[in-house]
């Protein structure tokens, strides 16, 4: 079973909006979609607890890397799953969707 949240914005401080949006956030296994200022996916990645990954993007310190990542979101969206391996299955999906948008982009 698949749950779709809202979206919304991170414009690098951590307001009171955000921290209540990512107060919403569940401890269940999912998928997240990270986006930039057009609304381009930019990282899809899965989480055993959606509540603690996510999070983990918006506090401490990260490596060079992960600090360029998180500069650039500006939205993200998560998916809630059953399981563990449902979330990794739609991680795939996800990841071969965004795939084929970019070839498609790259060849028209």
């Amino acid at each position: 079973m698949f749950v779709l949240l809202q979206p919304f914005c991170y414009n690098g401080t951590m307001n009171n909006l955000i921290k209540s949006k990512l107060e919403l956030l569940p401890t269940s296994p999912g998928c997240y979609i990270h986006k930039d200022k057009n609304g381009t996916i930019i990282y899809v990645g899965k989480a055993k607890n959606l509540r603690n990954r996510v999070r983990s993007y918006f506090r401490g310190s990260h490596d060079t890397k992960t600090e360029a990542l998180v500069s650039e979101i500006v939205d993200f969206e998560f998916i809630v799953t059953e399981s563990n391996i449902e979330a990794l299955l739609l991680e795939i999906n996800l990841i071969k969707e965004k795939q084929a948008q970019v070839q498609y982009h790259a060849q028209g």
